[in-house]
């Protein structure tokens, strides 16, 4: 159960609050359900790596708020988020919270489902493609690969203070995954990368490292765990980025002609 309590009121007039996935940018990745929901949609609270093509299928009648949480620039608290949802809920029938990537995958949609059932609130889930995936595979990385891995490991790269463990095991997850996706690691690279050569990485695996990918702004950096961080140093490469770790970003340089002309 959460710590946090929000009062059910039985007489109140509940609506229903959809979690919904945007996707990783490119607005042909995003479901037919969701674009549906956004189009019925009374009030839409989205997030700020929701991209503009998206947004721009929502009912223009709806009440749209920006609730997009960047780095230094967070618009709501994560509770000040939940407690909107509840009260336009509780106003409108249909309440679209649309979440970059997947609601599931590092988009702390479990957080404001939980919260939102125990306020007495429907919830429904749309998944979304999310940017693990989406990215690497625009790059012509395939994050599993018959001939070079059978395991893949989604972590996230920025932890929130006060979780249920300290921190990522990233020396265990060095010996136990042949391919690592990470999210919002751009920031911690140094402290990733040190850890991963702890737990036994050589210094020459390949390393991708993924901005925008699946939208024109696409930026991509190519290396190994050695020289990775003084390249992004040396280029400006910057957050938001999917970094991946392992033999399966090397097959860009194969596979990527091929990816590239589907986009």
């Amino acid at each position: 159960m959460s710590e946090k309590q929000y009062k059910i009121d039985p007489d109140m007039p509940v609506g229903k609050v959809y979690l919904v996935g945007a996707g990783p940018g490119d607005p042909g990745l995003f479901t037919l359900k969701g674009k549906a929901l956004l189009e019925m949609a009374d009030v839409v609270v989205h997030d700020a790596l929701v991209s503009s093509e998206i947004l721009a299928a929502i009912n223009p009648q709806a009440e749209t708020i920006h609730a997009g949480k960047r780095r230094g620039r967070h618009s709501l608290l994560q509770e000040e988020t939940t407690r909107l949802l509840i009260a336009k809920a509780r106003e409108h029938a249909v309440v679209v919270r649309l979440k970059g990537g997947d609601p599931f995958v590092f988009g702390r949609g479990g957080e404001e489902m939980q919260d939102l059932l125990e306020a007495g609130i429907p919830v429904e889930v749309v998944p979304g493609v999310t940017a693990g995936v989406a990215a690497p595979a625009y790059a012509g990385i395939p994050v599993t690969h018959r001939a070079y891995s059978s395991s893949v490991t989604f972590v996230t790269g920025h932890e929130a203070a006060g979780k249920y463990k300290p921190r990522v095991n990233w020396r265990a997850l060095a010996a136990a995954s042949e391919t690592i996706v990470i999210y919002m690691g751009v920031r911690n690279l140094p402290h990733i990368v040190s850890e991963l050569k702890a737990g036994g990485l050589s210094g020459t695996t390949p390393v991708a490292a993924i901005r925008w990918g699946t939208t024109p702004a696409n930026e991509e950096l190519f290396s190994t765990l050695d020289a990775v961080v003084g390249q992004m140093s040396e280029t400006g490469f910057e957050a938001p980025a999917i970094v991946v770790v392992g033999a399966v970003a090397n097959l860009h340089e194969i596979l990527s002609p091929i990816a590239q002309t589907f986009r």
